[in-house]
């Protein structure tokens, strides 16, 4: 399937047909449920219209900037492109592209009107995944005011840093959410792990991250399982896991005060939110996947 729909009126279609096959998209023509059919469907919609017809059609599916569909406006006369949704998630990008066939990109992100790039475009240049996303209002306020410092690590390393710091990964897309008992062993996370990515069919070269609670800083033998994997794991604050609504039950809330540890700190993490493998239990390890 392709991941690009071009969306006209009946009134544009020969043009916008053109359009569609010379950026590889599916054609499609304009009804009243045209965005809702294609907002889970497609990565990029272009839409020959006016602003105004487009806004209209998306204003009620927007949900999340990290995983809605980029919209990009052509206006009728075939004179401008326009990013009206995820400028930043690849909308900036395809305007630019249509560049190429005429058409003049329009773009209103902030960093960008001031020739700065955003964490997002540098992400998306170096193929990287940002990995708290919040952080990037943050994070691009401070660039638009001044140049902000980069600092490239290289591991075994540990990173503390605040929530205005936005954090670089080579791209995954899952979250691997890891609890243990006390003093676990190197070898019975890495069996845990191992046994996890066999039931749920992922690679190990598409995890993002691996996570859990703070309290967990210490654990040798989980801090020593991930960095033999070559992975990253990251310690949550109790606050961003008691923010999320695990769908196993757990005893942790009783003990330590959490409403749970593996699916609730791969949760908090994830970008889509999308549930691989529940909380699973493995000795004194338990393990969940979230994408």
């Amino acid at each position: 399937m392709k991941d690009t729909a071009v969306i006209s009126l009946k009134a544009f279609e020969e043009e916008a047909g053109k359009l569609a096959c010379a950026v590889d998209a599916e054609y499609l023509e304009y009804n009243s449920e045209i965005f809702k059919e294609c907002f889970s469907r497609f990565k990029n919609i272009i839409a020959v219209m006016s602003a105004g017809i487009a806004v209209r059609g998306i204003a009620g599916l927007l949900a999340d900037k990290w995983t809605d569909p980029c919209v990009v406006v052509v206006s009728p006369d075939f004179k401008y492109a326009i990013p009206i949704a995820g400028g930043h998630h690849g909308g900036n990008a395809l305007a630019k592209k249509l560049e190429r066939f005429g058409l003049i990109s329009v773009i209103t992100t902030a960093t960008e009107t001031k020739g700065l790039m955003s964490v997002e475009s540098v992400a998306d240049i170096e193929n990287l995944e940002i990995l708290n996303k919040d952080s990037t209002r943050t994070v691009n306020a401070a660039i638009i005011s001044g140049k902000i410092p980069r600092y490239i690590l290289t591991g075994p390393a540990i990173a503390s840093v605040s929530p205005a710091v936005s954090i670089l990964l080579k791209r995954g897309e899952y979250i691997v959410g890891v609890g243990c008992r006390r003093g676990v062993s190197k070898d019975e996370v890495l069996n845990a792990i191992y046994e996890s990515l066999k039931i749920s069919g992922i690679k190990k070269e598409d995890i993002l991250a691996y996570t859990t609670t703070k309290l967990k800083e210490d654990e040798t033998g989980l801090i020593d399982a991930i960095n033999s994997l070559g992975g990253n794991l990251v310690f949550l604050e109790d606050e961003a896991i008691n923010m999320q609504n695990p769908p196993s039950p757990s005893r942790a809330s009783d003990k330590i005060g959490l409403c749970g540890v593996c699916e609730s700190s791969a949760l908090a993490l994830s970008k889509r939110k999308e549930i691989i493998m529940k909380k699973n239990v493995f000795g004194r390890v338990t393990i969940a996947i979230i994408r």
